[in-house]
């Protein structure tokens, strides 16, 4: 099915010519009416997950749904495929359905509000966004079940529907969805937001027009499209070999104790369009952390990567498209069937970069970066307070980024760019809640002539009791080094009760009991190192050590020796790096930190955590299930 567009006027659009600088303010003026839906959305939603996080993705985009502006793809899309209904002037849609979108949205909590733009009487543009709700009823709080076999068991599940009809809110509709949600208050308001922001990208789009004029404006959107194609076309062939390149990497567990579930893709060229083929990938998961992995999506993660590498200046839309094929087989972590869960897809998600990094590093490696952007780190806690009121702090945490060939990876930095933390000011103003340490890890970012990222530590005193739920992963493998690089140190949580018993918690943990004055300690990853650690610059060295992301014992790693007042002593550090070099063999382009297999065999020992089983063990249960 497609979705019929009902137009009251006759659809008509006559090309004309358009001088660069009128195309590139209409360029320019889409990119800002995007960060102009930001600014709105930022400002007037409730939760701190789309108030303070910034979990909120919006886009513009042409009448078939192309993105012209915004960062995780075009949701309007899929949504316009699989849509079994009209679009008429004054509709808005909502949906939270993966699967009814073509994971133009990953997972239930985020709602997608797809918005179109007319223009006397026709379809000329679509103003969407999607922000993630922190609550949709389900099995837990937060609506993020690490335990969910099918995506029903994760909250309630919007199909596409039109929440808005000629210009009405259908306000039973919002009330029956928000009835399904613990939190309904912050969803109502969270919904009221992202219609608020669609509403301003719907009005600057209208405002372009009237000012430039219908056919200056629909012809500046072709051509901007054909300008993205143009500048796509000639980094592929610049930079993008013939030759086959394979690379896998791995997701830890599936909260049900299998895994490693692995992650594999071929990428070669042909003439000019890029292939990338996901068969060597494992079939989906009995568990939550299978990833819909659109089309649309992984395309523009790998033009992000290619520009930001390759070509800063060019501005993404979707016109590339046709130069990307995309192939990932039905039935595999990244394509699973319905109703497969999904919620924690994020570890998929994120491990998609380091698949991409590794893809182009290997075909050129002199554009390799290390592994870092590896999973989505998620801290949940629910209870009552002293007034008895319910609560649910939802938190996205932060890792190291990976280092790159152009210099050190950020320290504790999100898997978005635009993201930031929920301030722990807020956080003890607002929850029962007390944060005692919030720091980076020394020495959990790679050593390298670039240093990974260092991971953040937090350790949480709970003040009243409740429950917790924890998603992370890279507990098992390592967020990889490259070209003699080192590996980021593995994530870890590690629950501390009032009475002084120690519990290693899973990587994936829900309802976990906490009573007054537990602590957890929440470690994440480090990114992994970029380059020759012992041809690291001294003065570098010597800045880590005083700001304390790198320890007195850390140094050596760099094979710098120091004083009892970390000052580097120059002769013994010269005659330890010339040890080294000695006795070491010959440098990696990666470092993995091991081999899957002995990860397992030395599970017990080096994590605290039970070895997960081979996610065989979950297909033969889907198989006797079905």
């Amino acid at each position: 099915m497609v979705a019929k567009i009902v137009e009251t006027a006759e659809v008509r659009h006559s090309e004309v010519s358009v001088d660069p600088v009128t195309l590139d303010l209409i360029e320019s003026g889409l990119v800002n009416a995007r960060e102009q839906m930001d600014a709105i959305l930022f400002r007037t939603a409730m939760s701190p997950i789309i108030r303070e996080q910034r979990d909120g993705f919006p886009v513009i985009t042409d009448r078939e749904g192309r993105l012209h502006a915004g960062q995780f793809g075009s949701p309007v899309a899929g949504f316009l495929e699989l849509y079994e209904g009209t679009v008429e002037e004054g509709d808005v849609f909502i949906t939270s359905d993966p699967y009814a979108c073509n994971g133009a949205i990953s997972h239930c909590n985020d709602w997608l509000i797809c918005m179109p733009v007319f223009f006397e009487g026709r379809v000329v543009n679509w103003s969407a966004m999607f922000g993630h709700q922190t609550d949709i009823g389900g099995k837990t709080p937060a609506s993020m079940p690490v335990d969910s076999t099918d995506y029903y068991q994760e909250g309630i599940i919007i199909p596409p529907i039109k929440i808005i009809s000629g210009g009405e809110l259908q306000k039973d509709l919002l009330k029956l969805i928000l009835h399904n949600c613990r939190l309904p208050e912050w969803n109502g308001a969270d919904f009221n937001a992202i219609v608020a922001a669609c509403r301003t990208g719907n009005n600057r789009c209208i405002e372009m027009i009237e000012r430039f004029g219908e056919d200056t404006y629909l012809t500046a959107l072709d051509m901007l499209l054909e300008r993205n194609y143009r500048s796509m076309r000639k980094l592929i062939l610049d930079t993008v070999p013939e030759d086959k390149v394979h690379f896998e990497d791995y997701i830890c567990d599936d909260a049900l104790g299998m895994g490693p579930y692995k992650i594999a893709c071929d990428l070669w060229r042909e003439g000019d369009k890029m292939i990338f083929d996901f068969a060597g990938t494992d079939p989906q998961s009995q568990g939550c952390v299978n990833f819909l992995l659109s089309d649309q999506m992984f395309k523009m993660f790998c033009a992000q990567f290619m520009i930001n590498m390759f070509d800063p200046d060019i501005l993404l839309n979707d016109g590339f498209f046709p130069l990307l094929e995309v192939r990932i087989p039905d039935g595999s972590l990244l394509r699973p069937i319905k109703p497969a869960a999904v919620n924690g897809r994020t570890h998929a998600l994120g491990r998609i970069f380091d698949i991409i990094s590794g893809l182009f590093g290997t075909s050129n490696p002199d554009f390799l970066c290390a592994a870092g952007f590896s999973s989505s780190p998620h801290f949940m806690f629910s209870g009552y307070d002293q007034n008895n009121r319910w609560f649910l702090l939802m938190q996205i945490g932060f890792g190291g980024v990976p280092a790159k060939p152009l210099g050190d990876g950020s320290d504790g930095h999100s898997l978005w760019p635009k993201f930031r933390n929920i301030p722990n000011e807020y956080i003890e103003a607002y929850y029962p809640i007390r944060v005692d340490r919030f720091e980076t890890i020394a020495d959990s970012g790679g050593a390298g002539f670039y240093r990974g990222g260092n991971a953040v530590r937090t350790d949480y005193v709970f003040l009243r009791p409740g429950v917790v739920s924890v998603h992370d992963d890279r507990w098992l493998t390592y967020p990889w080094g490259v070209k003699g690089g080192a590996p980021g140190a593995r994530s870890k949580k590690v629950l501390m009760r009032a009475s002084g018993e120690r519990i290693v918690l899973p990587s994936k943990a829900d309802n976990i009991k906490v009573n007054v004055d537990d602590k957890l300690i929440f470690e994440t990853w480090g990114g992994g190192g970029w380059g020759d650690p012992l041809e690291r610059d001294l003065d570098a060295v010597q800045y880590d050590l005083d700001c304390g992301l790198v320890s007195r014992e850390g140094a050596l790693r760099y094979g710098v020796v120091t004083n009892d007042e970390q000052e580097i002593d120059l002769a013994a550090t010269e005659s330890l790096r010339g040890e080294i070099r000695q006795s070491r063999g010959e440098l990696r382009l990666f470092d993995f930190g091991g081999e899957v297999g002995e990860l397992i065999e030395t599970c017990q020992e080096q994590t605290e955590q039970t070895p997960p089983r081979p996610p065989e063990f979950a297909q033969q249960a889907l198989a006797q299930r079905a």
